[in-house]
């Protein structure tokens, strides 16, 4: 049950983002050209699998989005908030579709595994 919960709200994060990303004066060709720009931070494998973690963890929290949300807000900034929320939209399809945080151990090892 809690492994679907994680999905939902993974499927709510990304459709709020799209929602509220709709509401920024901002073109749909940014959000579909940098939806995917997280997933760069899985170039860290390259290196070894501690550092492919930490790289790909570090992107795929809600904490460094949210941040850049609250500030772009703050600073009325909306070039700035329509990438926080496309952020944040990659961040929730990842989690609906069950793609979670990794483990140092492998990169198919995540916290949607261990659930």
């Amino acid at each position: 049950m809690s492994k679907s919960l994680l999905h939902i709200e993974g499927l709510i994060v990304f459709v709020t983002s799209v929602y509220f990303y709709a509401q920024v004066d901002v073109s749909w060709w940014l959000f579909f050209l940098l939806l995917l720009l997280p997933d760069l931070s899985m170039l860290g494998y390259i290196v070894n699998n501690r550092i492919g973690s930490y790289s790909y963890n570090v992107f795929h929290t809600y904490i460094l989005p949210l941040l850049l949300i609250i500030f772009s807000v703050i600073l009325e900034q909306n070039t700035m908030l329509a990438l926080g929320l496309i952020w944040m939209a990659h961040i929730g399809m990842d989690r609906t579709f069950g793609y979670g945080l990794k483990y140092p151990s492998n990169f198919k090892d995540t916290h949607m595994q261990k659930i």
